[in-house]
């Protein structure tokens, strides 16, 4: 099977332009294909898995990823998806953000010469002169199409900012200048940015002419790839040390059973024909093509060696043992204490297991959390010094397991 046979057999292909150009193009190796990536964390998340690993699969099959940060259009922020404006970053943090996604995404993609690129909209976009790009490039562009786009209907109705209005022409210049200054024949992204992608492809055509060969193709992501990235209400970080390597793997050992498959398909490499296999499974069959998910996708961003680990790990909390090893852990200082000890909402605070008290609250009143396999039956119950030095097992639920010491 070729790769575009491939990725759609996976899955992963939703709409397209020029499907026989693409599939000819990209089963011979000759895409140079780019995929976006704003900046507005320190970390990519669980949700850029798909992009990711599609780069790696195309650039197997001797395709030329061009691995675009957004240095230039998060100053903007992209609407889609959106029911407010984003928080507007400065130019220090967007570089401190870029500079991390750089280190993340080559455990992924070769960067090496010849091989993938790593660009920053930056260094086009900053430079723009206003009136030139509304002379230019704002011509080619229709007001009543652009607020027929899904990426700004929802913002419709709670006000949409001048400034994001801009973001489709910001993005659509992308594949445009890229398609000059680079060969960049092909664009992929989520289904969310299709309105966005087919802007470029029209401005290249607008600019350029009907033969300027720009094809856009957009992965599947409404269904599964939305919700990847989030759970209780945090992101799922690809940083260990934002998510550790057990909850990395924890997270992936808990999607629903009408997920699982689709995830395997979509995010690990495993063969197809093991795949078709696997999709007759049922009942506790369910439980190890979660195991074999969340330790393949656990190897991909942490290596084989910690994925080893969380799977041993989550082994003895979920089977006979009570191990408390490579569970992710919080160091508390002397300091977070009062009197000799720490009230368990207090706790749960220092440690990231809750976003607020309130929440915290909640869990405790509804008996979801327990310390040292003990149910905590009220939100006045404190751990002591004495207990934390010996290391105290918080779990949240009954999937969510943490560690407290005291320093």
């Amino acid at each position: 099977m070729q790769i575009y046979e491939e990725l759609k057999a996976r899955g992963l292909i939703a709409q397209v332009t020029n499907e026989d150009e693409i599939r000819e193009l990209v089963n011979a190796g000759k895409a140079r294909f780019y995929i976006g990536f704003d900046c507005t964390a320190d970390s990519l998340t669980a949700g850029h898995f798909m992009a990711l690993t599609l780069m790696k699969r195309l650039q197997m099959a001797g395709n030329q990823p061009i691995a675009l940060i957004g240095g230039g259009t998060t100053m903007i922020g992209d609407p889609s998806g959106r029911t407010d404006m984003r928080k507007m970053l400065t130019k220090e943090d967007i570089d401190h953000n870029a500079a991390c996604f750089k280190r993340q995404m080559e455990r992924f993609i070769d960067f090496g010469e010849g091989k993938a690129m790593m660009l920053n909209n930056a260094e086009w976009l900053l430079n723009l002169n206003y009136v030139e790009l509304l002379r230019d490039v704002g011509a080619c562009f229709s007001v009543n199409n652009m607020l027929r786009a899904e990426c700004y209907k929802q913002r419709m109705e709670k006000g949409l900012s001048f400034l994001e209005f801009n973001y489709m022409i910001m993005q659509s210049y992308d594949f445009y200048y890229l398609f000059q200054h680079y060969g960049c024949n092909m664009q992929f992204g989520g289904d969310d940015q299709w309105s966005n992608m087919l802007g470029g492809t029209e401005l290249i055509r607008r600019k350029l002419g009907k033969d300027a060969h720009a094809m856009t193709i957009t992965l599947l992501t409404d269904s599964q790839g939305k919700k990847m990235g989030k759970t209780a209400g945090n992101a799922v970080w690809l940083d260990p040390n934002k998510t550790s390597p057990f909850e990395f793997y924890q997270y992936w050992r808990n999607v629903g059973d009408q997920d699982v498959m689709k995830c395997i398909r979509m995010l690990t490499f495993l063969p197809l024909e093991q795949i078709d296999e696997m999709d007759a499974w049922q009942g506790s069959e369910l439980n190890k093509a979660k195991e074999i998910l969340a330790f393949e996708l656990t190897k991909l961003v942490h290596g084989e060696e910690e994925a080893k680990k969380a799977e041993d790990a989550a082994k003895a909390l979920f089977g006979a043992g009570s191990s408390n090893e490579n569970m992710p852990t919080t160091v508390l200082d002397e300091s977070k204490l009062t009197d000799g000890k720490i009230a368990i909402l207090d706790l749960m605070l220092a440690c990231g297991l809750i976003p607020s008290k309130g929440e915290g609250r909640r869990l405790v009143q509804q008996g979801g959390v327990t310390v040292d396999d003990e149910k905590v039956g009220s939100i006045d119950v404190f751990v002591t010094a004495e207990q934390l030095k010996q290391g105290v097992k918080i779990r949240k639920g009954k999937k969510v397991f943490h560690k407290a010491i005291l320093r």
